[in-house]
């Protein structure tokens, strides 16, 4: 019997930590939030309840499918430049051949050594097609980064308009809010 009554308070204890460590919704967005007339626990998260949803309806911002959009975002962010890095392989190939092809036919209408010529040109293909697929990289690259900043700062700034909005329904509620 006392060994049951044992198990029961640990499990209690253990029961009211786990509910202790559980953010509430307010939390979770980074937002601080006072019961300024001391509502209780219960009714504080009913209260950040009705606010999200108050916030959302009166941004059109659910910050919680922004933060996945972000995330989704910045993965495709990745996997673009992983592709963009593997873009052009073999690009130095193609310009020996072309540069090959060229230089031989210099060469031959020069009355100069066709195979020499090939050569040089080769060399001089496989520099331009590297260094041409290092600029066309660079690019892609830049564009990838820019559009990625600018969904981020645009993430950013539809969060920031829905914590206005939850912070001015929290402090309506007789709350003080912060974030």
């Amino acid at each position: 019997m006392k060994r049951l009554n044992i198990i029961c308070i640990a499990a209690a204890l253990a029961a009211s930590s786990a509910q202790a460590q559980q953010q509430s919704l307010a939390a979770s967005l980074n937002v601080q939030v006072f019961p300024a007339k001391g509502q209780s626990a219960k009714q504080q998260s009913e209260d950040e309840a009705t606010c999200y949803q108050w916030g959302v309806t009166n941004t059109g911002v659910d910050p919680f499918g922004v933060q996945k959009q972000q995330q989704a975002t910045q993965q495709q962010a990745q996997q673009d430049q992983e592709m963009v890095a593997q873009a052009g392989a073999g690009a130095g190939v193609g310009g020996a051949v072309r540069g090959g092809a060229a230089g031989a036919l210099v060469g031959a209408i020069a009355g100069g050594d066709a195979g020499k010529a090939a050569v040089w040109g080769a060399a001089a293909g496989i520099v331009r097609s590297r260094h041409r697929v290092r600029e066309e990289r660079a690019e892609a690259s830049a564009d990838i980064s820019s559009s990625a900043a600018q969904s981020a700062q645009l993430s950013q700034e539809q969060i920031t308009s829905f914590k206005n909005a939850f912070s001015a329904c929290l402090q309506g509620k007789n709350y003080i809010a912060k974030f």
